[in-house]
Parts: C-alpha cells; sequence; structure tokens
C-alpha cells in the first residue's frame, strides 16, 4: 500500500496510470486499483472531475520540470536530447493521462506554449551547429518528436517496445530522421 501524500509523484503517477488503464473506473474502482482505500482517495479528490484536473496540473508540473531539468539552452546538443528523454520518460504515466485527458482539460495555452518554444530554440540551435537537418524547420523539428515521444509512450504501454530501452530507441529512431548525416530521399 501506498503511502499517501499529494506531493507524492508515485501516488499521483499510480493514479494517472490506473485511470489510463481504467478510463471509466469509480473512483472506488480507481482507489483498489492504485491500493488505497476509497476513503483515502476521497480525502484527496472528491470527484472524478476534480481528480482529473489535479492530475492534468501536477502532469504540466511534472513536464515542465523535464523540460527545465534537460537544461536545453546550457547543454551540449546531444547530450540535451538525451537528459530531455530520459526526463520525459519517468513521467510515462503522467504522460500517457495527459494525451488521452489533455483536449478536454482546462489547461493554459501559455503551458503548451512553453514547451514548444522551448523545444523550438533547441532543435534550432541544433541545426545552427550543423547537428540537425536544415530541411526541417525547428517547429517542425519538435512536432516530430513531440510525437515520436508519445508514440513510443503508448507503444511501451501496450507491450510493444521494452520499457528498458525506450531512451536509446526513441534517440536513434528521432536522430536517423532528424540527423543531418541523413541525404534528401
Amino acid at each position: 500500500m501506498l503511502n499517501m501524500k499529494e506531493e507524492d509523484g508515485e501516488f499521483l503517477a499510480s493514479l494517472a496510470g490506473a485511470l489510463v488503464q481504467h478510463p471509466r473506473a469509480t473512483l472506488k474502482e480507481l482507489a483498489q486499483a492504485i491500493g488505497v482505500s476509497k476513503a483515502t482517495l476521497y480525502r484527496f479528490c472528491k470527484t472524478r472531475e476534480e481528480l482529473i484536473q489535479r492530475l492534468a496540473e501536477h502532469g504540466v508540473g511534472a513536464l515542465n520540470a523535464a523540460i527545465e531539468k534537460a537544461d536545453l539552452r546550457a547543454t551540449a546538443i546531444s547530450k540535451g536530447l538525451r537528459n530531455l528523454l530520459e526526463n520525459l520518460f519517468e513521467h510515462r504515466e503522467l504522460t500517457s493521462f495527459l494525451m488521452i485527458y489533455w483536449k478536454d482539460l482546462h489547461v493554459s495555452q501559455d503551458v503548451e506554449d512553453g514547451w514548444t518554444v522551448s523545444l523550438d530554440e533547441y532543435f534550432l540551435r541544433g541545426q545552427q551547429q550543423g547537428i540537425y537537418r536544415i530541411d526541417i524547420s525547428a517547429i517542425e523539428l519538435t512536432e516530430i518528436f513531440i510525437s515520436l515521444v508519445l508514440g513510443m509512450v503508448d507503444a511501451e504501454q501496450r507491450g510493444r517496445v521494452a520499457r528498458a530501452g525506450l531512451v536509446l530507441l526513441t534517440e536513434k529512431a528521432f536522430l536517423s530522421g532528424a540527423g543531418n548525416h541523413i541525404s534528401d530521399l
């Protein structure tokens, strides 16, 4: 049984994972899925809608922190990509949750803009250093990267790819398509 605290990332990730696995589950069923009592979960959130919104806020915060922790402005481009992937995949459950619930959430456009601006700047810097292709814009590289990460999180959850090699696999897949060494088709 989990030691429940509101700030407990493991607890919140478990809840996010349970909601992804059981999207129509009641609070009682979600509590059972993560090994806490209904009363414990009810003290945390009284309604399903409140739970989803709190998980969204936590998920957004965790992904913002993952991007910030990667230190994309100061770190070498290749190390920045690895740091970013490691940090993002630490939050696979929250990423899956956000993928499913994003359109229904009340999240500020500024949040999404913050992610994309940070990534756009990182990819542009990589292009300027000759590491990333210049025939694909930095904005397009951001969108490709985000789609790849989301797809790999989904594939791992469905058991199609191994969790252990997720960072390296994603890094290789991205660099094979975005790396400057690829010739035009």
